[in-house]
């Protein structure tokens, strides 16, 4: 029997591991659609925003309370998946709790910070819940939510509580199971939360408690591997892709937009026309701005699947507050559903684009380009890139922008102002 429980073991393991490697690949696959693009200057200062701003959630602190109850769910994912590293070998040896005699005395006090962290866990994930469906806080019930996005969000919670109370039904049986010397139960120092719920099992026999303690085995490590498969095709995927986007993250100054070569060679030119006579010919006209998700850069799709869809960007987001089209949440989501579309298409475009199939051109001008977006997002993402390479596209590739921005640039080419005044008399006022 232990055989057939070692074999089951080993098979959901592989196929867990199997499909989330294939859906990794294929995440990979989707983000390098965009094209290439160098990030790899001031090493030092990428390894501090990683260290800080996905590992320390820095950007989380400016509101304690919830960066508090984010921290707690954030380790503990972490920390008390550790334990996973035992029932994995528990699971493929047919051992249990292989690290207690080793350990000793320290493996009581692991677990019970395990246990720690569980409840800790389960109370903040509860009040996730209560804030996005009691409370509904305005961000967490925009439009932008609506159909899967919202119930994603919920499922998450509520696997996260079941998993940790698996945890501790498994834990509060195995300490009753321990006492009586049942065994199998190697004995360890009392667990320091369970312990005090001994009283739910005590009237339960050997065998009805070996039954509660095994299905909550079997029911965590499965629900967990479950999870992992869940994960990359969920918002909780900024859980692994917060790291490599927070160390890619953009080091200019966030006011300063990027000029692109060819435009400032046929400014010089136009300027100097002596030098064009002796510049080589471009291989190959060069394209302007972004139409669709190939156009875009490797790092802005990364931005997309890291995104939490948190809607931090959308609350301060002056156009959003105001009743606008725009969404910097909706634009890295509309990206993200973009780039799933050309992955399975095989990189072809197929019959739609990004722009105006996915994100109109009235969502594009209603940004102010003021960075509200890119300073709120918690792991440094950067909605404000995509849409000015979009509207680059609309008005260098397609001479497409509203009348008020045609006199503007007019004006600007003119006058080398946006007002229709000739540089000579710019200060005429001075003696009206």
């Amino acid at each position: 029997m232990q055989i057939v429980s070692q074999l089951l073991f080993l098979v959901a393991l592989a196929a867990a591991v199997y499909y989330f490697s294939r859906r990794a690949m294929g995440i990979r696959r989707n983000i390098l659609l965009g094209r290439d693009i160098t990030l790899n200057d001031q090493p030092a200062l990428r390894w501090k925003n990683l260290l800080l701003l996905a590992f320390g959630q820095k950007k989380m602190f400016r509101n304690p309370l919830v960066a508090v109850l984010h921290f707690f769910v954030y380790a503990g994912f972490i920390i008390i998946n550790l334990e996973i590293l035992e029932i994995v070998i528990d699971g493929l040896a047919g051992t249990h709790r292989i690290f207690a005699p080793v350990l000793g005395p320290v493996y009581g006090v692991l677990i019970g910070c395990f246990e720690i962290l569980a409840v800790l866990v389960a109370v903040s994930c509860a009040i996730f819940l209560v804030r996005r469906n009691i409370l509904k806080l305005r961000r967490f019930i925009s439009k932008d939510l609506d159909g899967w996005p919202r119930s994603d969000a919920n499922c998450i919670l509520i696997t996260e509580i079941v998993l940790m109370l698996l945890f501790l039904t498994m834990n509060t049986a195995d300490g009753i199971l321990q006492s009586r010397g049942v065994p199998h139960y190697p004995v360890a120092d009392p667990f320091w939360i369970t312990q005090h719920f001994a009283g739910l099992f005590n009237g339960l026999s050997d065998s009805a408690l070996v039954a509660v303690e095994r299905t909550a085995w079997w029911l965590h490590i499965l629900g967990v591997l479950a999870f992992l498969n869940y994960l990359p095709w969920s918002k909780h995927l900024h859980i692994i892709l917060a790291f490599p986007n927070a160390y890619y993250t953009r080091l200019k100054p966030k006011g300063k937009m990027d000029n692109m070569p060819e435009i400032q060679q046929e400014v010089l030119y136009a300027m100097q026309p002596e030098l064009a006579a002796n510049a080589a010919p471009a291989d190959t006209p060069p394209k302007f701005g972004a139409k669709d998700v190939q156009d875009l850069t490797w790092k802005n799709l990364l931005d997309a699947f890291a995104c939490t869809e948190c809607g931090r960007c959308s609350a301060a987001c002056p156009a959003t507050q105001t009743g606008k089209a725009l969404s910097p949440r909706l634009i890295m989501m509309k990206t993200r559903d973009r780039a799933e579309e050309v992955g399975r298409l095989n990189g072809e475009a197929g019959d739609k684009t990004l722009l105006r199939d996915y994100i109109t051109e009235e969502e594009l001008r209603a940004c102010t380009s003021c960075n509200a977006c890119v300073e709120e997002c918690p792991v440094s993402i950067n909605p404000l890139d995509i849409i000015l390479q979009m509207r680059r596209h609309l008005i260098m590739e397609e001479s497409s922008a509203p009348q008020e921005w045609n006199m503007m640039f007019s004006n600007i080419e003119n006058n080398m102002a946006p007002w229709k005044f000739s540089p000579d008399d710019r200060d005429a006022w001075i003696n009206s």
